[in-house]
């Protein structure tokens, strides 16, 4: 069941709550008793593990590790190039491009 966190706007009351996903948002605050709780939009709180998220396959450059270990018998991993700015442009290393900024 996920946790909900809620805040009166009357009182400033905050409080988590453990919910189901189906159950009617809270309203009335505990504190005041005044028909003012809202359900703040807080981050997840969970990690994701295992083969297929970003933290397993692509930590070390986007090089999977069936091609470090070709890396390793000599062959060259891929690099990823950054496009050059156009003869208008301000110089890479000034801060005005997306890369430098």
């Amino acid at each position: 069941m996920p946790i909900y966190e809620y805040r009166c706007g009357e009182c400033g009351y905050q409080k988590e709550y453990l919910q189901r996903m189906s159950d009617a948002p809270l309203t009335d605050c505990p504190e005041c008793g005044k028909r003012a709780l809202n359900k703040l939009v807080t981050a997840a709180g969970f990690q994701l593990k295992g083969t297929g998220w970003y933290a397993t396959d692509f930590r070390n450059g986007g090089v999977k590790p069936a091609a470090k270990d070709k890396a390793a018998d000599g062959a060259k991993p891929a690099e990823i190039s950054s496009k050059e700015p156009s003869t208008g442009d301000a110089a890479c290393g000034t801060g005005a491009c997306p890369a430098c900024g």
